[in-house]
């Protein structure tokens, strides 16, 4: 039996159009397409390459051919009929990234989208307390051999404690083969096993109280990786651990912040420019018309509004890592404790029945599906913003939970101001969801305003009638 067909696919595709991409080992192009979902894609795309090509030929060396999708057969016919986008294909936007003109970046204190250059935030000396070479994105061999190269002879602070955790047992394996893993033994490290850690707040060494901690990980939310009141950057395998040494953040020695341009930057910029030009003259789909309800989909709503006037409202905001691996919770509990992360004061400005309102990229971070259940087991009916991460509007459908876009609507509500400037506020608006017509209507202050929602497709009305994707798949044996 086969789902609903998906009717939006939201992905960033990177292009061989410099010699950028080309430069990339797959581990730096994984890196980066993990860390896509933060801009509320579903996925990154990379090209198949010569570099492609050689890392599944080692793997598949390595494999010895006994693995059932990584074999010399498996690889001839991956290359002899590559995937690639159609020509004359067309896309939402196109955005040209200058590497030569990019220098070493952390992201924080709590939030990937905050940032600073390395330069900029060493003159302000922040101490750090913990230090992190761990999880799947940033601790593969590769970066466990930069680190190793900036800590061979030298000691890690005193005061810092420096984690250090493989990607992988077999990254593991490798390190400790190539004696990257002893160097940092020797400076001070302290291991941790492989997997899931202190990236998602589990185990040993977790941040504590008014501690600074930098991490190579990819989320750095707040109380993700420990307490609430400690504060947590981001930053490359090689930053992490030239800081572990100094026991501030800083930028390692051999480093070189200012980028010197040469003739290929010049021609990358001229061929930029072109870029540019082309972009410009892009043209949008047309709208398709509007899709009619299924069977057993609403057709109206009415309700009252709570405000998280925030974007970029994360799933550790919405349900706190420290719950994700509590598999006793009841939906009643989980319920209790949705919204608690982003602001523990949420439940006083509640009401059961409440539609909840928020700002932009709804749902970035973590893929935990808990995120869109504890929203509906709370008695959340469905939730309104501006846009959503595609990953957790995914999971929403896919456990029958009601996810609408309506950004016109929440920048009217910024314009006039009904947040309060607090995190969470109810705001004296009635709401009324015409999903026929797919508009809202809500009377703000005595004034009544008409608000177009994005459409939602049949496929995704089906499996909110159906309770969710398992139920949906149970319903068509």
């Amino acid at each position: 039996v086969s789902p609903p067909a998906a009717e939006i696919l939201r992905s960033t595709h990177f292009f061989n159009t410099f010699l950028g991409v080309l430069s990339l080992s797959v581990d730096e192009r994984l890196t980066i397409a993990n860390m896509t979902t933060e801009w509320g894609a579903l996925a990154g795309v990379f090209p198949i390459d010569k570099v492609t090509e050689e890392w599944l030929r080692s793997r598949e060396k390595k494999l010895k051919g006994e693995h059932a999708r990584i074999n010399a057969k498996s690889i001839d016919d991956l290359f002899s009929d590559l995937p690639v986008a159609d020509e004359g294909a067309k896309y939402a936007k196109e955005m040209v990234l200058d590497l030569a003109k990019v220098e070493p970046h952390v992201s924080g204190p709590n939030h990937v989208k905050v940032m600073k250059s390395v330069s900029e935030i060493e003159k302000e000396n922040v101490k750090v307390h913990k230090a992190y070479l761990v999880s799947c994105v940033n601790s593969r061999a590769e970066d466990i051999a930069q680190a190793a190269d900036i800590v061979k002879d030298k000691t890690v602070a005193k005061g810092v404690e420096f984690y250090v955790a493989a990607a992988s047992s077999e990254v593991q394996s490798e390190t400790e083969a190539a004696g990257d893993w002893q160097t940092l033994l020797e400076a001070g490290a302290i291991p941790l096993p492989p997997g899931c850690g202190p990236c998602i707040g589990l185990g040993k060494g977790l941040l504590e109280d008014g501690e600074v901690g930098i991490s190579a990980t990819n989320r750095n939310f707040k109380g993700r990786m420990g307490s609430r009141n400690a504060e947590a950057y981001l930053a490359s395998p090689a930053v992490v651990a030239a800081s572990a040494l100094k026991g501030f953040i800083c930028m390692p020695e051999h480093m070189v912040s200012e980028c010197t341009p040469d003739k290929e930057g010049e021609d990358a910029g001229k061929m930029i420019e072109k870029k540019e030009e082309i972009v410009e003259g892009a043209e949008s789909g047309a709208m398709a018309d509007l899709p009619s309800l299924v069977d057993g989909f609403s057709t109206k709503l009415d309700a009252s509004i709570v405000f998280c006037d925030e974007d970029n409202i994360n799933t550790d905001g919405i349900y706190a890592g420290k719950y994700t691996y509590q598999d006793g919770m009841t939906p009643e509990q989980m319920g209790e404790v949705a919204m608690d992360n982003y602001d523990p004061g949420f439940n006083q400005e509640y009401k059961n029945g409440d539609i909840l309102v928020a700002g932009f990229n709804f749902g970035t971070g973590s893929s935990r599906e808990q995120a869109a259940t504890c929203l509906k087991e709370k008695g959340i009916p469905l939730v309104i913003a501006g846009s959503f991460s595609a990953t957790y509007v995914r999971n929403a459908f896919n456990n029958g939970y009601l996810c609408l876009e309506c950004p016109g609507f929440v920048q009217k509500m910024r314009e006039m101001r009904l947040g309060d400037g607090k995190l969470t506020s109810r705001p004296e608006v009635n709401a009324s969801i015409d999903f026929a017509r797919w508009v809202l209507v809500a009377e703000i202050s005595g004034e009544v305003f008409t608000f177009e929602i994005a459409p939602v497709g049949q496929a995704a009305q089906e499996l909110v009638v159906s309770g969710g994707l398992e139920a949906w798949v149970k319903s068509q044996m």
